[in-house]
């Protein structure tokens, strides 16, 4: 027989959605932004939402006041085809790049003609007679004002993931993709250029160039080449080839920019967090391996 007067009462099961728990926290809501922002800062210490949850959900907010002008790669940088480059030079480019589409132009830079996809120029190693022009895809042009809200909801509509961005003049100001717009929201996206540090740190290319981790020690990139590197403030000292560059540029390096230092070509592939995670090396005036 049940004990009638049970001392304890069983535990209800909370069946809120994370979202209740949420809104009913805040409730009455915040006025502003950044009284949301504090919001959810507190229900993270009230462990209502986790760390992970709160930063995320931060950057949803602050993404509403952004816009593609703010994420984009500036056309200076940008990596372009030019529809009538021999097939080499696009076969190169794209394994030097390693990015999956390419804005394509004709004469200028400003005639954005078409996306190239990587993939499709596997056709025309296959079928040499194709024209390229049957492979580009429509470009999506987009206005520097364009809110990311909106941008990332065109990009799921149309299915495109990457745009051209034009300055108030109608000039191309740069591209902005997919992936810029997501990394708002969930942080750096790791890519094919996010290799374990134990799996290496300098990678010879196809071109006879090399791909080297910004964070390679100084003493190894000059063993492996053969050459010094030494900066041009002697009383300053570095660990790491990306640090040393750095310091040479006066300032956090942005991809696609690029310097020479003890007889080397430094290209910056890739970056993350704030500091440079690959460098394409060349040597400056032979293509040698590392000795």
């Amino acid at each position: 027989m049940s004990d009638p007067y049970p001392s304890r009462l069983p535990e209800k099961e909370d069946k809120r959605t994370f979202l209740q728990k949420v809104a009913e926290f805040i409730h009455p809501g915040p006025d502003s932004a950044e009284e949301l922002i504090e919001t959810l800062a507190e229900a993270e210490d009230n462990e209502v939402i986790g760390a992970d949850s709160r930063v995320m959900l931060e950057r949803v907010i602050r993404m509403a006041d952004m816009t593609a002008g703010d994420v984009m790669v500036a056309a200076p940088r940008m990596d372009l085809v030019n529809i009538d480059a021999p097939f080499d030079e696009l076969l190169r480019l794209v394994i030097n790049t390693a990015h999956s589409r390419f804005p394509v132009y004709q004469g200028e830079r400003e005639n954005i003609i078409g996306i190239l996809m990587a993939k499709d120029l596997l056709k025309l190693q296959r079928a040499p007679e194709l024209n390229i022009r049957a492979l580009l895809r429509p470009a999506a042009f987009v206005p520097e004002s364009k809110g990311l809200n909106d941008l990332l909801r065109e990009f799921r509509g149309n299915r495109n993931h990457l745009a051209i961005v034009i300055d108030e003049f109608g000039r191309v100001a740069g591209l902005v993709t997919i992936e810029d717009v997501l990394e708002q929201i969930v942080g750096e996206i790791e890519d094919e250029f996010d290799i374990p540090e134990d799996e290496g740190d300098i990678f010879g290319l196809a071109d006879h160039t090399y791909r080297v981790s910004g964070d390679t020690p100084i003493e190894r990139v000059a063993e492996a080449f053969g050459v010094a590197m030494l900066g041009s403030d002697p009383d300053e000292t570095f660990d790491t080839i990306g640090g040393l560059i750095a310091h040479e540029m006066g300032h956090v390096p942005k991809r696609g920019e690029h310097m020479q230092l003890g007889g080397l070509h430094f290209v910056v592939l890739h970056t993350k967090g704030g500091a440079v995670r690959w460098f394409k090396v060349s040597r400056v005036e032979e293509d040698s391996a590392p000795g």
